[in-house]
């Protein structure tokens, strides 16, 4: 079996549809509790953030039939509607889960769509996590087949991917079968885009909420007959030729063998995730060695060109520039120690102390690194130097780790707006959800 002789697209469909969900390993589900938990926390984070208003006031003027919950708010809005809203206020604090294989966020382009869906269509929680899980590993196969070379041509992969991705998981959650997914994966396949230019801008997160809908739509679309190419992937000017990347027959060998979400990352900053090996490496730095800030001489920080392309935001302007610049990433973390979503306002990036030191920082390319591995390097006034390596996607905790702080996360964005006590119980709720009948008992808590 050669590249060019590989139906990928067919392969991929009929893992999509058929595979017995009996051979997913219960731990996989345990880490899918967690990336959802992790992606509630992160939707009521950045549910009042202004891009969310301008999405819901579209939604309002379109109108439409009632069906699906937009979470933190007590209103309802039609699943497209309420799939976009909900996507993009997941990843409006870009403090939402990765994935190496993705190139991106994944779980902001998957639960958004399967949560309308079961909410519309009365469907239970196994169904949901099922759903979810098949559509990762979907994403994640064809995220591998794309490389490194899709992204680094300028494609946003959370939106190129997350709408495959997202078209994998309604298909599946929708019980679409073999040839209806192949059509959903070409509907999906055809709107793919989304490019890296607009970060620190609100189309960054309308990506997320994007490529959540378009998937969504792609399937409805598919389950009513709507037809598509059906080598969406591997075809002539299809998905590879043109956006980058190639059939890698060993990774469709890989489905069903392992679950890419057991090395989904969790943010713990919130910030691009290219901001945290620097960050990270350079408090480790200044707080073992006691460095005082006045201090430091200079800190250098060696990254790869697609942390650089990510977040090398020179002098940022605003809190959101700021989550893409890995200079003020690194001097606010040294500084105050917070790298939560308060550290991400026009105040923080603007305040003299912090841009006192960002002149002290510089980063520069190191062609030996490919992803978000990082080297930082602290001269001090003294004439001592000090280096850490980092690379925050090899420093993936245990589960029960994990578990533990993603529920401290979660009272901490998710416990000001319902209260202490309510996001304890969401969260006991979130860990029984396989059992869960219908999607619509726990929505109605939200």
């Amino acid at each position: 079996m050669t590249a060019e002789t590989v139906a990928m697209t067919r392969i991929l469909a009929d893992f999509i549809a058929s595979f017995d969900r009996q051979k997913i390993p219960e731990t996989a589900y345990r880490h899918a509790k967690v990336a959802f938990i992790d992606w509630l926390a992160v939707t009521y984070g950045g549910k009042d953030d202004p891009l969310v208003e301008k999405l819901i006031t579209v939604a309002r003027l379109m109108g439409g039939n009632v069906q699906a919950t937009l979470i933190g708010r007590e209103m309802k809005t039609d699943v497209s509607h309420a799939t976009l809203v909900n996507g993009a206020c997941s990843h409006a604090l870009d403090y939402d889960d990765t994935m190496v294989s993705f190139f991106g966020h994944p779980s902001v382009t998957l639960f958004p769509s399967l949560l309308a869906l079961s909410e519309w269509k009365a469907l239970g929680g196994e169904e949901l996590l099922t759903a979810y899980l098949i559509g990762l590993q979907a994403g994640g196969t064809i995220g591998r087949c794309a490389g490194l070379e899709h992204y680094m041509a300028g494609w946003h992969a959370t939106s190129t991917l997350g709408h495959l991705a997202s078209a994998a998981a309604c298909s599946r959650l929708l019980g679409l079968d073999e040839k209806q997914t192949v059509h959903a994966l070409g509907i999906a396949g055809t709107q793919s885009s989304g490019l890296k230019r607009v970060f620190g801008t609100m189309c960054k997160p309308f990506h997320a909420g994007r490529a959540s809908q378009s998937g969504l739509i792609a399937a409805l679309l598919a389950s009513d007959g709507f037809t598509s190419a059906e080598d969406i992937l591997e075809g002539p000017h299809g998905f590879f030729a043109i956006l980058k990347g190639k059939v890698e027959p060993q990774f469709l060998e890989l489905l069903g063998l392992g679950w890419d979400v057991e090395t989904i990352s969790q943010k713990y900053h919130a910030s691009c995730h290219a901001t945290h090996s620097p960050l990270e490496a350079a408090v480790k730095i200044v707080k073992e060695n006691q460095i005082a800030i006045p201090d430091i001489a200079r800190i250098t920080v060696y990254s790869s060109q697609m942390a650089l392309d990510a977040s090398g935001k020179p002098a940022p302007e605003t809190g959101s520039e700021g989550k893409f610049s890995i200079p003020y990433c690194v001097a606010n973390a040294i500084i105050t120690g917070e790298t939560g979503n308060q550290a991400f306002t026009d105040g923080k990036v603007q305040d003299p102390k912090t841009r006192e030191l960002m002149d002290r920082i510089t980063v520069e390319l190191d062609s030996s690194k490919t992803a978000l591995e990082a080297t930082v390097q602290v001269k001090t006034k003294a004439g001592n130097s000090f280096e850490v390596d980092s690379d925050i996607l090899q420093q993936i905790p245990p589960l029960e780790i994990k578990q533990d702080r993603i529920r401290k996360k979660f009272m901490d964005l998710a416990g000001p707006f319902v209260g202490g006590r309510k996001a304890d119980e969401l969260i006991r709720m979130i860990e029984e959800l396989q059992d869960f009948k219908s999607m619509k008992e726990l929505i109605s808590h939200l």
